[in-house]
């Protein structure tokens, strides 16, 4: 296969796409029966999109770059997650550009249970996360 040398001549028929301005159209996934139940788009979407990269085991899969997943935070302690579950999870969802920033972060321990809160505003509206985080054990 040989690839063009030089530049690229665009006519007056064709219509250049910038690629940061695809859509978001994705398969609605249903976590619960793993099954796609559809197709979403815009909002929807990015819900998914942050579900996905925090549930996802960073390094863990060679279908993803080593840029998408999460780091969990097993056997740490408390001191340890409070200082770098936030810096992970942006680390983990900035990577996205649809995403723009993380606001609004909170992190609450109850035993062995670290809880998390943030707002992730993208391209498309807020997306609001709490989740539980068990995957670290030590108080």
């Amino acid at each position: 296969m040989v690839l063009p040398i030089g530049e690229i001549t665009v006519l007056e028929d064709m219509e250049v796409i910038d690629t940061a301005q695809l859509p978001t159209r994705t398969y609605q996934l249903d976590f619960k029966r793993g099954r796609c139940t559809g197709m979403i788009d815009g909002l929807k979407a990015m819900e998914q999109a942050v579900f996905k990269v925090l549930q996802t085991k960073r390094f863990g899969h060679l279908i993803h770059s080593d840029d998408y997943g999460f780091e969990g935070m097993i056997g740490r302690d408390q001191l340890f997650v409070h200082g770098e579950l936030p810096r992970r999870i942006k680390e983990a969802l900035l990577q996205d550009e649809r995403i723009v920033t993380l606001e609004n972060f909170r992190l609450e321990f109850e035993k062995d249970v670290a809880y998390v809160s943030f707002s992730c505003p993208t391209l498309y509206g807020d997306v609001v996360v709490l989740r539980e985080v068990i995957d670290y054990v030590r108080t």
